[in-house]
């Protein structure tokens, strides 16, 4: 027979062995809920973090210096064309259409014959000369033996407003000339031109300075009484203080210094454009 102490004793045992049991299995839940918990927060943050991320990087990227762009590429060389030696040659009206002038191996002022080409059209080139009127261009035939190819780089641009001629070779600006420019009557022409000769200044006297660089272009607009022609021209002057207003007859006068330099840089059939 089981003494009632010992029951008493033994009951308590089971009873405090139940407790922790109990106790153990609420804390791991406690546990798994915490873990799952932390997780989940864990996981939130960083969900949260990704778009700060991403917008951060973007401006990241967007305050990166730039790569420097690509240098424009130099423009393709002006096609010219010089009448060879005891040759001439026509121009016509369009590809064999009538003939609008005839022209020799040399100028009037007697430099070769070069001639700016503004267009092709298969055989046919259309050019600019000092024998057609402004804003008029020929077309001649290039087969046969009576033309030479060749190139140029330079190009010439006229800015009446700012009264400068600026000289390019390959798309580098290589000179900025201050010019004096057509007094108000004669003003100086817009248009295409090209150079046609580079002729010494003193063959026709000190009002042209050192140097002449003949244009294809005429001054429809000469003073009254003008006798010096009407041909358009880039020249010298003897009267320096003008230069940088409008006070010529129609031309573009500008320093010696600055002539020199367009003689020795600026071959015959280089184009010129007057804005």
């Amino acid at each position: 027979m089981v003494r009632p102490g010992y029951l008493v004793a033994l009951l308590a045992t089971l009873l405090v062995a139940g407790l922790n049991l109990a106790f153990a299995a609420a804390s791991r839940a406690r546990e798994q809920r915490t873990g799952t918990a932390l997780v989940a927060s864990q996981q939130r943050s960083v969900q949260a973090l990704h778009p700060i991320t991403h917008a951060a990087l973007a401006g990241a990227r967007a305050k990166r210096p730039q790569a420097p762009e690509h240098r424009r590429a130099a423009p393709s060389p002006v096609e010219v064309l010089r009448v060879r030696a005891g040759k001439g040659v026509v121009l016509r009206d369009r590809p064999n259409g009538s003939v609008i002038a005839e022209l020799g191996e040399r100028t009037e002022f007697g430099s070769h014959t070069v001639l700016s080409v503004v267009t092709r059209r298969g055989p046919w080139a259309r050019v600019l000369s000092s024998e057609l009127r402004n804003g008029q261009a020929g077309w001649v035939d290039t087969r046969g033996r009576k033309l030479e190819r060749g190139a140029t780089h330079a190009r010439i641009t006229v800015r009446l407003s700012s009264r400068r001629v600026e000289l390019r070779v390959r798309g580098r600006l290589v000179r900025r000339v201050p010019v004096a420019i057509g007094r108000p009557g004669s003003d100086t022409p817009r248009g295409r031109y090209a150079v046609s000769d580079k002729i010494a200044g003193s063959r026709f006297g000190p009002y042209y300075g050192c140097c002449i660089l003949a244009l294809t272009g005429h001054q429809p607009n000469t003073p009254p009484g003008w006798t010096g022609g009407d041909r358009l021209a880039i020249h010298g002057t003897n009267s320096p203080s003008t230069i940088g207003t409008p006070s010529s007859a129609g031309c573009l006068r500008a320093a010696d210094e600055d002539l020199r330099v367009l003689m020795d840089r600026v071959p015959l059939g280089t184009p010129v454009v007057v804005r």
